[in-house]
């Protein structure tokens, strides 16, 4: 029996993409003990939502004030701002309209509204909150700082597989680049591509379907049902 584990930084209220890979594997890790980039924005602290009609950055400012380097669970937001409020303020003004307004505000707003520093408990927390709504196995999730291992990049996920007796690791779409499959092979880990394909659906205030934005856009738009006919039915995955 094949065991699949996935491994994905907590990024910030991600895309579908990332719940689908949550769903498709029997093990998620979050991979929180890995060296955060210093300058620029990245997944983990922004995404993209319609704000007007248009995909646009939302961000929640990270502190960056320290000397060497930090890993993803050691960093926090910035303190005594109001981003929490701001981006609850816009994503109420541009998705007022939408269907499922209601009664996605109701789930995402007290995660929105979380009052922990950490970037890697808040994203965990969203993440985790809104894979439970969408039935996704949440028992299934662990933290890579929990974990026993070794190794940096191709042999760090091998050697986070092998701990949990993973017998495959899904990768992610566009990992084509950085993944050495040889690596994989010489530790008798199967390499599975998730090879996930976005499902277009009606945006509110949008002209065209624009991919790739948070799964708020989804809940927003399609509701809770549609989200889970979007990952249970693509690739044939029981939900919990």
């Amino acid at each position: 029996m094949t065991t699949v584990v996935a491994i994905h930084q907590p990024n910030f209220f991600p895309w579908m993409g990332y719940f689908d890979k949550m769903a498709r594997c029997d093990c998620f890790v979050f991979l929180d003990d890995v060296q955060i980039q210093k300058t620029g924005g990245g997944w983990s602290n922004r995404v993209k939502m319609l704000i007007s009609g248009q995909p646009k950055w939302i961000s929640a400012p990270i502190d960056r004030d320290y000397r060497g380097v930090r890993d993803v669970r050691e960093t926090v937001f910035k303190a005594h701002l109001t981003w929490r409020n701001d981006i609850l303020r816009a994503v109420q003004v541009s998705y007022s309209k939408a269907p499922y307004f209601k009664r996605t505000m109701e789930l995402i707003e007290p995660l929105l509204m979380n009052p922990d520093d950490s970037l890697a408990a808040y994203n965990s927390a969203a993440i985790i909150g809104i894979a439970d709504d969408l039935g996704i196995k949440t028992s299934k999730c662990i933290w890579s700082s929990k974990v026993a291992h070794s190794g940096r990049s191709n042999d760090l996920l091998v050697s986070i597989v092998k701990t949990l007796g993973g017998s495959a690791y899904m990768s992610g779409d566009g990992a084509d680049g950085y993944q050495d499959k040889g690596i994989f092979d010489d530790a008798s880990i199967e390499l599975i591509p998730q090879r996930y394909v976005p499902t277009s659906y009606d945006q509110v205030g949008a002209i065209s379907f624009s991919p790739g934005l948070s799964v708020i856009d989804v809940l927003m738009n399609v509701g809770k049902d549609g989200a889970r006919k979007m990952l249970f039915e693509q690739f044939g995955v029981a939900s919990s």
